[in-house]
């Protein structure tokens, strides 16, 4: 197994995306470490993880609390001798489909704070115990809207900019202490909200070159690649799961 003997972090791991990742990992061998705010979901996540005989631990509390990320982060090195992967799929609240001349400016800057905190509390958690022990990988995800333009996204496109920014500039500072960060930008994956239509999805999935969206699956199989030793090369860079709206 590819993280067989590795401790992830999830931050997030009680919603669709987060919990899909930590189950990746953890079927790749990874104790998995899962943080949110919802009790009751994070402990369905625990539950299937360890029925399918992998390893999970479950913590609540919210990831814009320094403190206990921090202190959590040390939990998890005091309990396995190290943190080897972070993963942050905390969500962001984002009002759209308004022109951003007709937008409120509190309404166009939360998701841009939002996102930048938690991921900074998160990131900066992990490098301080990667960079100490000399080893560890940093996951961010973005979305295809930090590079598309025709869509009316508020906030929310320069909160993944940010998140693809703030990818390079902490690859930078922590790679001489073989620490590796990369971020994963998918497109819109309708796993996440089940009751759009096919007519919802539309101009979405004509925007992309395979005529069709990412699955979570796809998603979390490119986490488990980037967070393993096949992809210890690389760093500083952005995994593109847009299935083709977007073109590097």
């Amino acid at each position: 197994m590819r993280l067989s003997g590795k401790s992830a972090v999830v931050y997030g791991a009680a919603g669709n995306m987060g919990g899909t990742v930590a189950r990746a990992f953890a079927r790749h061998g990874a104790h998995v470490y899962l943080v949110g705010r919802t009790q009751s979901t994070l402990d369905a996540v625990a539950t299937e993880i360890v029925e399918a005989g992998g390893r999970a631990t479950v913590a609540r509390f919210d990831v814009f609390d320094q403190p206990a990320v921090e202190a959590h982060a040390d939990r998890i090195v005091q309990q396995t001798g190290s943190l080897d992967i972070s993963f942050n799929a905390v969500g962001m609240e984002a009002v759209q489909d308004i022109p951003l001349v007709d937008m409120k400016l509190e309404d166009f800057m939360a998701p841009i704070t939002d996102s930048a905190r938690s991921h900074f509390i998160t990131t900066t958690a992990a490098a301080r115990r990667m960079t100490a022990q000399g080893f560890g990988v940093i996951v961010l995800l973005s979305s295809s809207a930090a590079g598309e333009s025709r869509h009316r996204m508020g906030g929310f496109n320069v909160a993944c900019a940010g998140i693809e920014a703030l990818n390079r500039g902490l690859a930078g500072e922590v790679g001489r202490y073989g620490v590796r960060v990369v971020c994963i930008r998918p497109n819109f994956t309708p796993e996440t909200a089940p009751g759009l239509s096919a007519e919802d999805l539309a101009p979405l999935i004509r925007d992309t070159h395979l005529g069709r969206l990412p699955r979570m699956s796809e998603i979390a199989e490119a986490a488990v690649f980037a967070v393993s030793d096949g992809a210890g090369a690389m760093t500083g860079t952005v995994l593109n799961l847009t299935c083709g709206a977007l073109v590097d």
